[in-house]
């Protein structure tokens, strides 16, 4: 069976820049941890903005400029960068919530294989679970898994609410 972390979004905006939050902080040791201990192929996505993020649909709806590519907001968590450093991993660049090219990859990797993915990161309630929907809905016979003590939310409400979403779509919670 091939197992497959997908790293979500763990960038310095989401954890103690632009859009930070206690939650996020408090989830990184846990997901630097799962990264380290982790035996599989790794996939790591980045939020990716530029300059003109305030002229677009999404800038519009969420006014705070984050993940502007080729700033440090844009980075990995120093926590995560560093879990990561001993791994290979395939980095992917999503311009928005869900990433279309992931399952792609992702299915490329796996081949004929059975799949267990397993995703952590930010934010639960929107780009984790987007991608967590994604996948489910493209690679059909794969077990999917979302680590919530390696996730965290716009709020503790919106959290728990996407952990829910996902359940209801068979994805496995742990």
């Amino acid at each position: 069976m091939k197992k497959i972390l997908i790293v979500v979004d763990i960038q310095n905006d989401f954890v103690d820049g632009s859009l930070g939050s206690a939650e996020a902080l408090a989830i990184v040791d846990n997901a630097a941890n799962k990264i380290k201990n982790f035996d599989g192929d790794i996939f790591v996505t980045y939020d990716t903005h530029y300059d003109n993020y305030m002229d677009t649909l999404e800038g519009k709806k969420l006014p705070v400029p984050h993940c502007i590519k080729g700033t440090v907001g844009w980075e990995l968590s120093p926590k995560i960068a560093d879990a990561l450093s001993q791994k290979e991993y395939t980095a992917v660049e999503k311009l928005t919530f869900g990433s279309t090219a992931l399952p792609e990859l992702v299915k490329e990797r796996i081949g004929s294989e059975k799949a267990k993915i397993t995703l952590i990161g930010l934010c639960t309630d929107i780009c984790v679970v987007s991608n967590a929907l994604l996948l489910k809905a493209n690679l059909l016979d794969a077990e999917i898994f979302v680590d919530s003590s390696c996730c965290a939310g716009v709020s503790i409400q919106t959290h728990n609410a996407a952990l829910d979403t996902m359940r209801c779509c068979q994805i496995n919670v742990i």
